[in-house]
């Protein structure tokens, strides 16, 4: 896409966003080890919407909480920000208020906030689909992947273009029963695996990111986080496919009520058309991308990693606000 709304050309706007992930990620942090899943993702949701409608921006939200979540706010459709009742929106946002929900509530690493926005139009829409079948690639098997290949095939394609023996590649999975067979597949065909209860957007950056010991991510997860991590995958010059994998027959009715291909892999360039686009994600607990909270003296100190997806920009800015 080639027109960019004017939001997307202020130098200033990235650093705006940052207190969007901030305040769900603040919010949250009260509900760190308590075990109430619930109430910390509805603090989360409360505090992201809140801080999103401070925001000089015209928006709707492509992607978000609703029917799944049981979400009052930040629901498919809701329209965002100051001037969201000035015309048509110009911005498009997907939101994760609290990805690794569980995590957050068992008070364990990795969790964070999360958010991205695209111009209007560059999403591509998902409708009802709640989740999404994924492979991620980092940027030296780009183009050698193709995602509709049996596992070890796959991961012979990956073992050629990273030139290391598949007894040393290593795939980030959800570990859940859908995945025990493709789980198999992948120690049969000679590889590890990091499996993990959640997190596949941290999962992801880590498939993207040298030093990180993952090699690619397989798998399902939410349909939400997938849009988000085809974002960030542009970012870091990495390869995103995904298709819808609804898990259930309700899903499946209204998956395909809506149009929507589950046998189709789409390019991380159909499910975001544009190069004008932005993720932000502030840390809950500490992960691969970001720092935790942590309190100090009165004062909360928060990180806040920002990357833009047509230069490849990354800027990991750090707050420290009254608590």
């Amino acid at each position: 896409m080639s027109t960019r709304p004017g939001p997307f050309d202020r130098a200033d706007f990235p650093f705006a966003l940052r207190l969007v992930t901030e305040a769900a990620a603040l919010a949250s942090y009260d509900w760190v080890g308590r075990s109430k899943k619930e109430e910390g993702d509805g603090a989360a949701v409360d505090a992201m919407r809140k801080a999103l409608g401070q925001i000089n921006i015209n928006a709707v939200v492509m992607i978000g909480e609703g029917e799944k979540d049981h979400a009052p706010l930040l629901y498919r459709g809701e329209r965002i920000g100051q001037a969201a009742l000035g015309g048509e929106p110009e911005i498009e946002i997907a939101v994760d208020p609290i990805e690794g929900t569980t995590n957050m509530a068992n008070g364990v690493d990795n969790s964070m906030a999360v958010f991205a926005l695209a111009p209007r139009g560059a999403m591509f829409d998902l409708g009802p689909s709640f989740y999404m079948d994924k492979l991620v690639l980092p940027a030296a098997a780009k183009g050698k992947v193709d995602p509709t290949w049996p596992v070890k095939k796959k991961l012979e394609a990956l073992s050629a273009a990273l030139n290391k023996p598949i007894s040393e590649l290593r795939i980030f999975v959800l570990n859940r029963k859908r995945h025990h067979a493709m789980i198999k597949d992948i120690h049969d065909a000679g590889a590890r695996t990091m499996l993990q209860e959640n997190g596949d957007v941290a999962g992801a950056f880590m498939a993207l990111q040298k030093g990180q010991n993952v090699d690619a991510l397989f798998g399902t997860g939410g349909s939400p986080e997938g849009v988000i991590t085809a974002i960030f995958t542009k970012a870091l010059g990495g390869e995103f496919f995904g298709r819808v994998d609804p898990q259930g027959e309700e899903e499946s009715v209204k998956v395909k009520e809506f149009g929507l291909d589950s046998g189709k892999w789409m390019s991380g360039d159909e499910l975001v058309k544009s190069d004008d686009a932005i993720f932000v994600a502030s840390g809950i607990n500490s992960g691969p991308l970001c720092r935790g909270v942590t309190i100090e003296k009165g004062f909360a100190r928060l990180h806040t990693v920002i990357l833009m997806a047509r230069t490849g920009a990354r800027y990991d800015l750090v707050s420290r606000v009254p608590r």
